[in-house]
């Protein structure tokens, strides 16, 4: 077992989740409630990381950070290091590659939420943010865990993406996929199947524990 592999997965994950929530919770809402006429083109743009290859993603990323680049040289000048084949690289490449996993489902949550609500709170004399916070919030909160859960347990599978910005350095950005994936290309297939079987397990307890707490707040909502 790579336990090395493995901490750096799990905090790669929850750095994505924290980075995540709020952006989705946002960007959720809004996409939820807006009338803009560019909005289908928004969603088919946050959409991509479903549909692309992770190594189209991954080149674009591997571009859009690299040296040469401007979000790259600013890195450089700030933090005197590259961005990709770094850490922190991984984690904005993870950040962007999950947006659509996280976003999608509180997009929906927000959008079951019917208007006669809102305008009932407003009725009462709630300001948009405390019919945010009292009711859209608590009501979305179901759909806002899934997309978290989802985004974790999609970073920790995640291959290409994390490959082609981070390589596979030890404990800076090889994560136990490519752990994984270092084992079998060696023919160690008792560690890779190891590995595979603790991803598994994880990426299973985090799904069950989505389902109960979401169940919960369906039955007690």
């Amino acid at each position: 077992m790579d336990w090395q592999a493995l901490r750096l997965s799990l905090w790669l994950g929850f750095l994505t989740i924290a980075v995540l929530l709020p952006v989705a919770i946002v960007a959720g809402r809004w996409l939820a409630t807006t009338r803009l006429r560019g909005r289908a083109l928004i969603e088919a743009a946050l959409t991509l990381p479903l549909v692309l290859p992770p190594t189209v993603i991954g080149f674009y990323l591997l571009v859009g950070m690299g040296p040469d680049s401007p979000i790259g040289r600013v890195w450089q000048a700030l933090f005197g290091g590259a961005l990709v084949f770094s850490f922190q690289g991984v984690l904005l490449a993870s950040v962007i590659v999950n947006l659509p996993f996280a976003i999608q489902p509180a997009q929906r949550a927000f959008e079951a939420i019917s208007q006669e609500l809102r305008d009932a709170s407003a009725t009462c004399g709630h300001s948009g943010w405390q019919t945010f916070r009292r009711i859209e919030l608590p009501l979305a909160w179901p759909g806002i865990v899934t997309g978290a859960v989802l985004a974790f347990a999609h970073t920790l599978g995640e291959f290409g993406v994390v490959l082609m910005v981070g390589g596979s350095l030890p404990g800076e950005t090889r994560t136990l996929a490519l752990s994984i994936y270092d084992r079998v290309q060696a023919f160690d297939n008792a560690a890779a199947a190891s590995m595979a079987a603790v991803l598994m397990g994880i990426s299973l307890i985090a799904v069950t524990i989505s389902f109960i707490l979401t169940g919960r707040k369906r039955r007690h909502g």
